[in-house]
């Protein structure tokens, strides 16, 4: 006896992907917008340490940051310039600043953290420092601008901060 059940017909035309369809393609190019836009900005630079160094230098006010030399990087961060390709190092000459805006290139990326670690202990030391006395220096600390690309590390602790780290940026 044959079965009298209908198990209806299938229609073979062409098929329109429904709405979980095109979620899961918008989804994927927010997946890979997000990628590339993580890749460029986690990514380091193929210009010169001098290049990048020379823009960093044309945004400086230097009318109260004067540059220091290799062996202040020594003295403020405990790290020895020649172990880095490149280092620029400006501070605020006035013994109640904490202005101060660096510049670093490692040699390998076992470096970063060296220097992210000796830049927090600098800040942390510097805050210390002026708690209790100068809160608009503390302020200035607190809302210091650091900035990691690739083989690059970028300090400014300034009123102009976010403008000098706008110009690092800018320099890859």
């Amino acid at each position: 006896m044959r079965s009298s059940y209908n198990t209806g017909s299938l229609h073979t035309g062409s098929k329109r992907p429904g709405y979980a369809g095109i979620l899961k393609y918008v989804v994927s190019a927010v997946i890979i917008a997000y990628i590339v836009v993580l890749m460029i900005f986690t990514s380091g630079s193929t210009k010169s340490f001098t290049q990048v160094e020379k823009a960093v230098e044309a945004s400086l006010d230097t009318s109260n940051l004067k540059q220091v030399d290799v062996q202040g990087l020594k003295r403020y961060y405990g790290l020895n310039s020649a172990d880095y390709e490149g280092v620029m190092l400006y501070s605020s000459q006035v013994s109640m600043s904490t202005e101060e805006v660096l510049l670093i290139k490692v040699k390998n990326e076992k470096q970063v953290q060296q220097v992210k670690d000796a830049v927090q202990k600098r800040l942390d030391n510097r805050k210390k420092d002026f708690d209790g006395y100068a809160p608009e220096q503390v302020k200035l600390i607190e809302q210091a601008q650091l900035s990691v690309r690739g083989k690059f590390i970028f300090l400014a602790v300034a009123p102009k901060a976010e403008a000098y780290k706008d110009a690092f940026a800018k320099s890859l």
